[in-house]
């Protein structure tokens, strides 16, 4: 596995090393001993798996302590802009964001640490997302920030990837901006 650590602190992209051959591709996607040997925990309790239409925005989702998650996630099929919010008050890098492409075709995996927000753009119909993430499920502790906060400002490249109007839950329209949110992370 080549790992890179990403402008956002804590932060990783995972590419794994793929081999082909006449037959297709064969690669590790996951290492517990590696992976803990970076700093990602090596206990995962919950996996989830989303399948979503080209245009579906999820997120940006967390959710609050004492329920935090780290989240592993990749795509198995289709392809997503994947966007990260730094949510940590104290962190040079808060209300900063970063997106990269995550793949069928490129296999790699993004580590999301506690104290980010996370959302996708899925950009090809019937992407499917798999999360494994490192706290159980909490619906008391669900949150998130609206997708098109101005003050995060994150450029979701709808014109160009041919997405006149994205797809929200209704729950994901109605999340507050990160001010009226207030503090999340310490």
């Amino acid at each position: 596995m080549e790992i890179k650590a990403l402008p956002l602190k804590g932060a990783l992209e995972i590419s794994p090393v793929v081999f082909k051959d006449e037959r297709g591709d064969f690669f590790e996607n996951y290492n517990e001993s590696k992976l803990a040997n970076i700093g990602i925990p090596k206990e995962f309790p919950l996996e989830f798996q989303s399948m979503s239409k080209k245009g579906v925005i999820r997120g940006l989702h967390f959710q609050k302590e004492p329920f935090c998650q780290g989240k592993l996630v990749r795509v198995v099929s289709g392809k997503v802009l994947d966007v990260i919010v730094d949510l940590r008050k104290s962190s040079p890098t808060y209300k900063k964001w970063i997106s990269l492409i995550l793949s069928a075709e490129n296999k790699k995996m993004l580590w999301i640490p506690v104290g980010f927000c996370h959302g996708f753009l899925a950009l090809e119909d019937n992407t499917v997302m798999l999360y494994k993430v490192t706290a159980p499920y909490n619906k008391e502790a669900e949150s998130g920030i609206i997708w098109n906060d101005k003050e995060i400002g994150i450029d979701w490249q709808l014109d160009a990837w041919g997405v006149p109007k994205p797809i929200l839950s209704e729950r994901d329209k109605k999340f507050p901006s990160l001010n009226q949110a207030g503090e999340i992370f310490k």
